[in-house]
C-alpha cells in the first residue's frame, strides 16, 4: 500500500454540501488539502429548520461545483487521487443520496476505490484530522439528530454506553431557540444571547439525571422551556435569562453523566494512562460546553480533545479522513451500497426511542 494516501470525501447527509481533499502522511498525519462546505443556513432560515426537499435541490445544484473546487484548491487531478469517500447515512434519505450517487458515478469512471461512510464514524475520528491519538478512547458525540457516549476501541469497532432517550442536544437547542424567537440556527444564537442573561434565574428539569447509566434526555427540558416562554411576554432580558438557564442545565446534565461515562469506561477497559475524551459533533462547537468538560476532563484525569470549530459541524475532510482509514483496514464497498437514514455506530446497542420505553 502506497505510503501517502489520499482520498476525495463527499458530505451531504444534511444541508451542508461539502467536499474535501485528505492526504494521510508517512507518520499517519493528516495533510488537508482542501476543504470546502457551502452551508444552506440561508436557504431554511425562514422555515426554522432543514426543509428535506429543499436541501436535496441545493445539494444537486451545487455539488458539482463543491467537488470540482475542492479538486482545484487541493492542486491534484483525479488521477492523483487514491479513492472516493461518500456519506451513506445516517441523516436525511434526499440529501444523502445525492452525495453517495455522484461519489460512486466518479468512482465507477474513475476506476477508483470507493468506501461509504458513517457520518458518525467520521465525527468520531474527525480529531485525528489534527492530534494523533491512542486507542481506545472515550466519545461523546453531541449533533443536531445524535447523542451518545462511545467507546472508540477502533476503526469499525464501537460501545455505546448511553445515548439520548429522545431528543438530541442540538435539536433541544435549535426548538429552544425557535421558541424564544432567537433566530435559525439555534445553537450558535443560544449561545450568544445566554451572555447577556442569568444563567441561574430560571431552575429548570434536568431529565433522568439520577438514573443509573449515562442515557441523556432532553424532552423534559424542552417542554419546561416552552412552558416559561409563554410568561415572557416580550420581556428581552426574561428571554436571555431563559436561554442561560436552558444552557447551564445542559451543561449540569453534561457534567454528571459524563462522570458516569468516564467511570464506565475505566472500569470496561482498566487502562491505567490518561486517555483522550473525545467531543466531536456540531454542539461541541459551544464554548461553554467546551469548558465545562474540560473541568470534568481535569477531575477524572482524561484528556479533552475538541476538533477546531470547522470540523465540529458536517463537513468533508472527515468523511475522507474516515474513508482513508477504512480503506487501509480494506474495508472498501461495492457501487451497490444504500443510503441509510439511521445507521448506528454500536449494531448490538439498544434503540432507545418511541413510545413505550422502559430504562
Amino acid at each position: 500500500m502506497k505510503k501517502n494516501i489520499t482520498f476525495l470525501g463527499i458530505e451531504t447527509s444534511c444541508d451542508e454540501t461539502a467536499a474535501a481533499v485528505i492526504q494521510e502522511n508517512e507518520d499517519n498525519s493528516a495533510m488537508i488539502l482542501s476543504n470546502i462546505v457551502s452551508s444552506q443556513i440561508k436557504e431554511h432560515e425562514k422555515f426554522g429548520g432543514v426543509v428535506p426537499e429543499l436541501a436535496a435541490r441545493a445539494h444537486v445544484e451545487n455539488i458539482d461545483f463543491i467537488i470540482n473546487k475542492a479538486l482545484n484548491d487541493s492542486k491534484l487531478s483525479m488521477e492523483e487521487i487514491d479513492g472516493i469517500a461518500a456519506t451513506a447515512g445516517p441523516g436525511l434519505m434526499v440529501c444523502l443520496t445525492v452525495g453517495l450517487n455522484i461519489g460512486k458515478s466518479i468512482a465507477a469512471f474513475a476506476n477508483k476505490p470507493f468506501v461509504a461512510v458513517n457520518h458518525l464514524e467520521g465525527h468520531a475520528l474527525s480529531p485525528g484530522l489534527e492530534n494523533k491519538i491512542k486507542f481506545p478512547y472515550l466519545l461523546l458525540l453531541i449533533s443536531g439528530g445524535h447523542s451518545q457516549y462511545l467507546i472508540v476501541k477502533d476503526i469499525g469497532k464501537y460501545e455505546q454506553l448511553g445515548t439520548t432517550i429522545d431528543d438530541a442536544l442540538g435539536e433541544a437547542f435549535d426548538k429552544t431557540a425557535k421558541m424564544l424567537d432567537l433566530g435559525y440556527p439555534g445553537g450558535p444564537n443560544i449561545e450568544k444571547f445566554s451572555k447577556l442573561g442569568d444563567k441561574n434565574f430560571y431552575k429548570l428539569p434536568e431529565p433522568i439525571i439520577n438514573r443509573a447509566g449515562c442515557n441523556l434526555s432532553f424532552a423534559g427540558l424542552k417542554t419546561a422551556v416552552l412552558r416559561e416562554s409563554k410568561n415572557i411576554n416580550g420581556d428581552l432580558q426574561l428571554k436571555y435569562n431563559l436561554a442561560a438557564s436552558f444552557q447551564n442545565t445542559v451543561n449540569k446534565i453534561l457534567m454528571k453523566k459524563t462522570k458516569e461515562a468516564m467511570r464506565q469506561f475505566k472500569n470496561k477497559t482498566t487502562l491505567k494512562e490518561e486517555v483522550s475524551f473525545v467531543v466531536a459533533g456540531g454542539v461541541a462547537a459551544n464554548q461553554s460546553i467546551r469548558e465545562n468538560l474540560t473541568l470534568v476532563c481535569n477531575e477524572m484525569n482524561f484528556k479533552p480533545l475538541f476538533p477546531n470549530l470547522k470540523f465540529c459541524g458536517d463537513n468533508a475532510a472527515m468523511i475522507a479522513w474516515a474513508g482513508i482509514k477504512r480503506y487501509k483496514k480494506k474495508l472498501i464497498n461495492k457501487l451497490d451500497f444504500a443510503a441509510k437514514s439511521r445507521w448506528p455506530l454500536d449494531p448490538t446497542a439498544r434503540y432507545l426511542k418511541g413510545p413505550g420505553l422502559k430504562l
